[in-house]
């Protein structure tokens, strides 16, 4: 997750911070919708493959069997989202949430056209209102289309959608995701921070004497001049100055305000960002409350990156088949039907060779049927072959899975039974 650099917070200066906030939004928001058209070495930069039961993530193919990663990589998310509360407080809410960007988006076409937005309501001519909801419905249908993007490929999506050929889930994600953007942009807005989102009383019981807090330091108390700035100022429509509130988003704009009044009088701004509120600067996060997440998120990724790392080329899963039974052959033995999945999870294209052999003796097996296969980079693909056993007895049977080479490349086990008398 982004967060902004600590130069953003310097208190010392009366420059102002709302244009870096913008620009911020602005790049995450790009960043959003752009993502899905990058690839690495041919493969979607970030995708989710419903049909396929795949993540492409920065080049690499995860099946749904390694979902263990991506949990673990969702662990170290949720940590690092944490710790991030920890040390910056609100900033997520009023720099990086989607609903700040969408709120503050709505509130700048609204003021492009010359409306006024008082109490989260727009004010001014019923025609004015009216030439904003079309705006407001074509930010909507982009952001949902943007959010498709991530399952369905961006040039199959235009492709589809220009031929009216989209699956049936993705119109009705389309849809409905499309309404729900709009009628937030149109009606709730700064509602959904003020009264329905948990992560301000969540951010409540996070927060520690080194949490970065937008407030107005009590030995500024005096040097206030009531101009009321501040107030005007704040898309919250609270007064910073009577102390920290929940509905506060750490958005700056109160300080901007205060900076520019005091600016006039040749003094700095009285309303600042600090780590806690005893002013120790940067200091104040050498606090284990602090370092101890961090060392937990930093050894989780290292471990994800050697996993990662590690994964072997291709996978192969291997299940006696449920639709054809065991079938005796003319000279007495038996046949047994297998299902095999092999997923080429290298970056090239590989020939593969299923063999099998008796996991007690070592011996090998004979296998008819589809045993070798070409496969695309990234590809997954069923094979069915028959497995001769002798007449008699039960068996663990190890199937291997090998490239052109000859390199053992994955396994797979599976115990057979050979029943003469079920045998046709």
């Amino acid at each position: 997750m982004a967060v902004p650099p600590a130069g953003y917070f310097m208190n010392g200066n009366n420059r102002p911070i709302g244009p870096r906030r913008t620009r911020l939004q602005w790049i995450l928001t790009l960043l959003f919708l752009l993502a899905p058209w990058f690839k690495v070495d041919g493969r979607s930069l970030v995708r989710i493959d419903i049909p396929g039961q795949r993540l492409y993530l920065a080049g690499q193919v995860l099946r749904i069997e390694e979902l263990y990663l991506v949990l673990l990589a969702v662990l170290v998310f949720i940590l690092t989202f944490l710790l991030v509360t920890v040390i910056l407080g609100r900033v997520w809410c009023g720099w990086l949430c989607p609903q700040t960007t969408f709120s503050d988006l709505a509130q700048w076409l609204a003021r492009t056209l010359g409306l006024r937005v008082r109490h989260n309501r727009l004010q001014g001519e019923l025609w004015r209102r009216a030439l904003l909801q079309p705006l407001f419905l074509i930010v909507a249908l982009v952001s949902s289309c943007g959010l498709l993007w991530y399952f369905i490929p961006p040039q199959v999506f235009f492709a589809r959608l220009s031929a009216f050929d989209l699956p049936a889930p993705a119109w009705i994600t389309l849809g409905l995701v499309t309404l729900v953007i709009y009628l937030d942009l149109a009606l709730v807005r700064r509602l959904v921070c003020r009264d329905f989102c948990p992560y301000g009383r969540i951010q409540t019981a996070l927060i520690s004497p080194v949490t970065l807090t937008l407030h107005l330091p009590p030995e500024e108390q005096a040097n206030c001049i009531d101009c009321g700035a501040c107030v005007r100022a704040c898309p919250m429509e609270i007064d910073i100055r009577q102390g920290l509130q929940v509905e506060c988003i750490s958005c700056a704009r109160c300080l901007d305000a205060c900076r520019r009044v005091m600016a006039g009088r040749n003094r700095p701004g009285l309303i600042r960002y600090t780590f806690g509120l005893e002013g120790k600067g940067i200091r104040a996060l050498l606090d284990v409350r602090v370092l101890l997440p961090a060392a937990a998120i930093l050894a989780l990724l290292v471990v994800l990156v050697v996993l990662l790392g590690n994964r072997p080329v291709a996978s192969l899963k291997v299940a006696v088949s449920h639709t054809a039974p065991q079938r005796r052959l003319a000279d007495g033995r038996i046949g047994t039907f297998f299902n095999a999945w092999v997923h080429n999870r290298g970056r090239q294209e590989a020939t593969y060779i299923i063999r099998a052999m008796d996991a007690a003796s070592g011996s090998p097996l004979i296998l008819k049927g589809q045993t070798r296969i070409k496969m695309a980079a990234g590809r997954n693909r069923r094979l069915d072959f028959i497995l001769i056993t002798p007449r008699h007895g039960a068996r663990e049977v190890r199937f291997i899975l090998e490239d052109s080479s000859g390199r053992q490349v994955a396994g797979a086990g599976a115990r057979v039974v050979a029943d003469m008398e079920k045998a046709p």
